[in-house]
C-alpha cells in the first residue's frame, strides 16, 4: 500500500479499515521508493516523519496514519464487501456532480499544490473561465439563485 498511499491524487482518497496497516518496506528490500513515492511522502508527512517511516519500516495502524495525514478516515467495516460499499458511499460525496466541474476542481488543486504561486493563479483563472457560464454553472443558478 506504500506507493499507492503516497501517489493518490488527493488526500481525500486514502481510507483504511480496522486492523489494516501502512508499511514502507523498501529498506528491507535494499531499495528506496521510486516514481516519486519518497517526494510525495515528504510533502504529506514532512521530512522527519518520512525519514522515520522509510528508515524504520514500522507499520502504521489506522489511528497513526490518520494523525500523520496518510489516511483520511478509518472505515467501520473490516470485511471486504462491507468496506468496499462503505468506501464507495464515503467517496461519493466528492465524486457526485458534473464531471466537468470535478475535473476542474482536480486541476486547480493540483496546480495549487505543484506549481509556483503565480503559475497556479494563472491556471486557476484559465480553468475558472472554462466553467463560468457553462452548463453546470447555469443549471446551478436556475436551481439555487442564492447560496445556502
Amino acid at each position: 500500500m506504500h506507493g499507492l498511499t503516497s501517489a493518490c491524487l488527493f488526500f481525500i482518497d486514502r481510507l483504511m479499515t480496522p486492523g489494516s496497516e501502512i508499511r514502507f518496506v523498501h529498506k528491507h528490500m535494499g531499495l528506496v521508493p521510486g516514481w516519486g513515492g519518497a517526494a510525495r511522502l515528504v510533502q504529506i508527512v514532512g521530512g522527519g516523519a518520512a525519514l522515520r517511516l522509510l528508515s524504520g519500516a514500522a507499520g502504521l495502524d489506522p489511528e497513526r496514519a490518520l494523525h500523520l495525514g496518510l489516511s483520511e478516515e478509518t472505515l467501520s467495516s473490516s470485511d471486504e464487501s462491507g468496506a468496499l460499499e462503505e468506501a464507495r458511499a464515503w467517496l461519493s460525496q466528492y465524486t457526485e456532480g458534473p464531471a466537468s466541474v470535478i475535473r476542474a476542481v482536480k486541476k486547480v488543486v493540483t496546480a495549487g499544490r505543484e506549481l509556483p504561486l503565480e503559475a497556479a493563479l494563472r491556471t486557476e483563472k484559465d480553468i475558472f473561465g472554462t466553467v463560468w457560464g457553462g452548463p453546470a454553472n447555469l443549471q446551478a443558478l436556475i436551481r439555487r439563485p442564492k447560496h445556502k
